[in-house]
């Protein structure tokens, strides 16, 4: 059968997208799969809002009849979008919706690995289990050959497999290696018709991975098309920011050919965001600037700031200005930063001009890409539109700093954007747990959908309120659980009531 998903061809040596391509936009559902009727609507939605294509979780088998009714009524209403089946721990899951839809993602941490103790002989269970895994997924190969069906390989931070944490431990190159090791099998088989991803809620490990994962793919003479994203990245400026950040900073190099913003909101408001982005960073010029890795750290973080009116004296700072345009910023940034010696402490700026639309959007994606890779010592964002206020101005360069990982300020909310595996109101959750706690700077919560991937995302907060089923939530401190079966009605107080058991709690002033 004829492959519908219209993927970008493999071309060996080739580079991906960047802005000499279209890069395509992503979505996903976050109804119960088993309500078609809503999966439908929802999933309408998306499409007529701009997603290029549109993932629908399927956690179970009965969840693989409701995506074959969802995609019948899909295409009854007229679209012909790419579904995308969202599949973690049962192969045979797989297996049956690839007969159905036009993509298959599966998360190598979890599509066959299911031990979870670290192994007493490493290397020789390494060898053994990387042979099943190739028999494991000779059925799914042969189901996606026949149908035209595409695999998406997406290494999610937190979710590795034991065996990868044996080896590499839970960092950027054991994404990285998980994902080699599928595409090797993949490539044993003769199979090609894949699309591979990196996912983290640091900006700063998503871009690390994937740059990695690129580079191995480049050495070894084929690239795959690359999804980027930040996984869980929260909701509101916050969200936007973050996830600007480490989508901006791959796309000015070239890589990314679809992207998805993950918020908790309704999904549908994640796509002006992505568009935002994705339209701002295809503006810039054809050429763009590699990351040099050798490239030497500033090592004065202290010296992190940022300005809020044009009345910041930047004495004794070396201002790297860039005149207010349609075109992004992170370029010039980047090679202004290019080691000369000097150390005294460089300021980035840029001015906005009055009436300019998504401007923390623009700012994450001018300032981002050189922030998160250590350069630069401090940011001037300026505006001349009067409806923005120096508080704006000073709300979005914290945000912005954080998500760099450049200045800790804020609270920090690791927050899934939810699916249909979600059995609460996360986004009113979300809320309600941010009134409470926005005035922790620096404590970490996650806030998870649910078990799948929620315990190893929030692998580095300090706080995490994860749903475990319908109406219930399981609190962790660190990775340790400490309550489980906690109504939902009480489960934000006792959060609240956790964080100060552990002394980490400071009354608001």
């Amino acid at each position: 059968m004829v492959n519908r998903l219209a993927t970008l061809p493999v071309e060996i040596g080739r580079v991906p997208m960047g802005g000499r391509y279209p890069v395509r936009i992503q979505s996903m559902t976050n109804t119960p799969t088993k309500d078609i009727d809503a999966t439908v609507a929802q999933t309408l939605r998306l499409i007529e809002g701009g997603a290029d294509y549109v993932r629908i979780t399927v956690p179970g088998m009965q969840e693989v009849e409701s995506l074959r009714r969802i995609k019948q009524a899909v295409r009854a209403a007229g679209f012909d979008t790419p579904l995308i089946a969202d599949v973690h721990f049962n192969p045979a899951i797989a297996e049956a919706a690839a007969r159905i839809v036009e993509k298959v993602r599966i998360n190598p941490g979890n599509y066959v690995d299911r031990r979870t103790a670290p192994s007493a002989h490493p290397d020789a269970s390494y060898e053994e289990e990387t042979e099943r895994m190739h028999a494991r997924l000779l059925p799914l190969i042969a189901v996606c050959r026949e149908y035209g069906t595409a695999l998406r390989i997406g290494a999610n931070h937190g979710s590795l497999s034991a065996r990868i944490l044996d080896r590499y431990g839970d960092t950027p190159a054991g994404m990285a290696a998980s994902v080699m090791e599928f595409l090797r099998i993949f490539e044993a088989e003769h199979f090609r018709n894949i699309v591979v991803s990196m996912k983290a809620s640091n900006p700063r490990v998503m871009i690390a991975s994937t740059r990695l994962l690129v580079q191995e793919m480049q050495q070894r003479g084929v690239v795959y098309p690359v999804h980027v994203g930040v996984t869980e990245a929260g909701a509101g400026e916050e969200g936007r920011i973050k996830s600007a950040v480490g989508i901006a900073a791959l796309l000015a190099e070239g890589i990314g050919d679809t992207v998805r913003v993950s918020l908790t909101e309704d999904p549908v408001e994640e796509l002006p965001a992505a568009r935002a982005i994705v339209r701002y960073m295809q503006s810039a010029p054809e050429e763009t600037h590699r990351f040099d890795a050798s490239r030497p750290a500033p090592q004065d973080w202290e010296h992190t700031c940022f300005a809020c009116t044009p009345h910041a004296s930047p004495e004794g700072w070396n201002v790297i200005s860039v005149p207010s345009s349609d075109q992004p910023a992170s370029q010039a940034f980047i090679k202004a930063s290019d080691p000369t010696g000097d150390r005294t402490p460089l300021l980035f700026h840029r001015r906005y001009d009055a009436g300019e639309q998504d401007i923390c959007i623009k700012a994450a994606c001018d300032f981002g890409p050189a922030l998160s890779a250590d350069l630069g010592d401090g940011i001037w964002m300026e505006s001349g539109d009067p409806a923005i206020t120096a508080e704006d101005i000073r709300r979005w360069s914290l945000a912005l700093l954080q998500a760099c990982r450049r200045r800790i300020s804020q609270t920090e909310y690791i927050s899934c954007p939810s699916c249909g595996r979600t059995q609460y109101d996360i986004t009113e959750t979300a809320r309600r747990i941010r009134l409470c706690t926005g005035h922790l700077a620096g404590l970490k919560i996650g806030i998870m959908g649910c078990i799948v991937n929620g315990p190893g995302e929030m692998a580095d907060a300090d706080y995490g309120y994860v749903g475990e089923g319908k109406g219930l939530i399981t609190l962790y401190k660190k990775q340790q659980i400490v309550r489980r079966h906690v109504p939902e009605s009480e489960a934000v107080e006792a959060l609240v009531d956790l964080i100060k058991e552990n002394g980490d709690w400071i009354e608001s002033t």
